[in-house]
Formats: C-alpha cells, sequence, structure tokens
C-alpha cells in the first residue's frame, strides 16, 4: 500500500494511493495514520479497505508527513563509501547516529526555509525506513520484521551549521530539515530495500544519482544496530544516509542552495518530493 496524509498543517486526513494513482480518503478506515495504524494489525485493517468505496479525494491537495507519531528522527551518517569520501571524511567502522530534532519534520513538498545566518545550505535524498512495532536489541535476521514501510526523505544540511563543532546537531535539526513523503510505501511492496534507485536534481539539473545497493552498512544491520542503543517505537524513522553529489562535494567549488531554488528527489517506487527554498522570515 501507498499510504499519505493530506490537507493543510495541522489538519491532514488519511489516505491511500489506489492502483490506478488515485487518491482516497482513509478517514472511514482510520482517523489517523499514527503508531497504532503502523503496526502489523493496524496495516492488515486498512489492507481489508476495498479502495473503490472509498472517497477519491479531488484537486491537488497538499501532502503532508504521511504518518505522525514519530518520537524519533534517526539518521546514519555517512553510509556511502563514495560519499564520505568527496566529504574528505573516513569511512566509519561502525554506523554513525545523529538525530534530527521532531520540528524539522515537513510534508515532502512543503518550501525548505533557509535559516537566519545561513551560508551553506545542502541536501541529500536519503532511503527512509518506518518502524512499525517496538524494536529492541533485535537480530539482523528478523530486523525488516519491525519495519511498517519506506519513503524518501531529504536530509536537509547547513554545513557551516552541522561543521561548527563535532556535534552534528544544530546543522541537521532546524525547521523544514526533514521532508518525508510523499507516501509511506509498505514493505510487502519492496522486495528488496537494498535495490532502490535513488536521484536529486537541483534546479534541473542531475547532483545525485545512487542506489541502496552501495550502504556501507544495510537496512537490516542499521534497525539491529540502532536498536541496541534506543528502543526504536512505532512511527520513528531512520534516514539511511546518502549517496554522492551532495553540494558540498562538488569540484572545484561546493554548491550551496539559494532562495528560488529549487530540489526534486526521488527514491524508486517510493515516490518523488519537491521543494522550493524560502529565505526565513527576519522580522
Amino acid at each position: 500500500m501507498k499510504l499519505c496524509r493530506y490537507g493543510e498543517v495541522g489538519s491532514e486526513r488519511p489516505a491511500l494511493v489506489d492502483a490506478a494513482g488515485v487518491l482516497r480518503d482513509l478517514s472511514s478506515v482510520c482517523r489517523d495514520l499514527g503508531p497504532s495504524e503502523l503496526a502489523p494489525d493496524g496495516l492488515a485493517r486498512i489492507a481489508q479497505a476495498d479502495p473503490t468505496r472509498l472517497p477519491r479525494v479531488e484537486g491537488s491537495p497538499r501532502l503532508g508527513v504521511p504518518f505522525t507519531g514519530l518520537s524519533k528522527f534517526i539518521c546514519i551518517g555517512l553510509n556511502y563509501s563514495d560519499h564520505a569520501a568527496e566529504a574528505g571524511m573516513a569511512i566509519p567502522s561502525e554506523p554513525i547516529i545523529f538525530l534530527k530534532a521532531p520540528s524539522a519534520v515537513c510534508g515532502p513538498n512543503d518550501d525548505t526555509i533557509q535559516p537566519r545566518d545561513s551560508t551553506k545550505l545542502d541536501w541529500e535524498v536519503e532511503l527512509g525506513v518506518v518502524i512499525g512495532s517496538t524494536a529492541q536489541y533485535v537480530t539482523e535476521e528478523h530486523a525488516l520484521d519491525y519495519v511498517a514501510g519506506y519513503c524518501v526523505v531529504n536530509d536537509v544540511s547547513e554545513r557551516a551549521f552541522q561543521l561548527q563543532s563535532s556535534q552534528w546537531d544544530k546543522g541537521k535539526g532546524c525547521d523544514t530539515f526533514g521532508p518525508i513523503g510523499p507516501w509511506l510505501v509498505t514493505k510487502d511492496e519492496i522486495a528488496d530495500p537494498q535495490q532502490l534507485d535513488m536521484w536529486l536534481d537541483v534546479n534541473g539539473t542531475r547532483r545525485q544519482t545512487g542506489n541502496t545497493r552501495t550502504m556501507i552498512f544495510g537496512v537490516r544491520e542499521i534497525i539491529a544496530y540502532c536498536s541496541r542503543y534506543m528502543t526504536l517505537l512505532p512511527g520513528d524513522i531512520i534516514a539511511t544516509g546518502t549517496p554522492p553529489g551532495v553540494g558540498m562535494g562538488i569540484k572545484p567549488e561546493p554548491v550551496w542552495l539559494q532562495p528560488g531554488d529549487t530540489v526534486s528527489l526521488g527514491i524508486e517506487s517510493l515516490g518523488q518530493q519537491n521543494q522550493r527554498i524560502r529565505r526565513a522570515d527576519h522580522g
């Protein structure tokens, strides 16, 4: 299933995308797409609904984050060896974990707000893994049993903020730095999360091209690793790293996002995001 939420910020309604690509309202089946709906029983209940009997959503409404109830936005840094090389950083011997602030989360096509004093705004297309069952000390063998589905994430980054210290959170957690969606695609539709093409364009120019098979640490290993240090709860998301082609790695000079720029990104079978860069209101 392709699950999503539509409507204005704070008033989103649950929906699914049917086989013909039509948006169907799920309000008669569930009040929202939260932790209980992401659990196996909740997804099974939604799957029993006949999409053709659900109300069709007309027009082109705003798409919000495709699920709610997120308690943790976990990110894995430098998880593609060629991206580590372009960043001038060593290939990690174990996953590098950092967190985005929950207030960074936004819809897939919402504007990206360039913060005050930002000078090095950058992009990162990433595979997002959404947790559906509580996971603690899980094994790699059973790690995917705890997954509700997958989605596209743009790990928007402000490099001057990020590299000001050894702690990356300041440059990763600003408002609008975590677009998620357009859909949560349930795991039954993704045969292998390590075989997905990824891409990102800035102003129509291809900047990133990659495939999840080149991750240093795969999805199974990441889930098992993270669950050793923090309990993963339904609604949590893990962004699994980005392939090469980010702005900071462009030679001979880095390229940074500017107000008015457009960013488009997508992952095979998971849909596409589109963002416009907008300067923060200086009020």
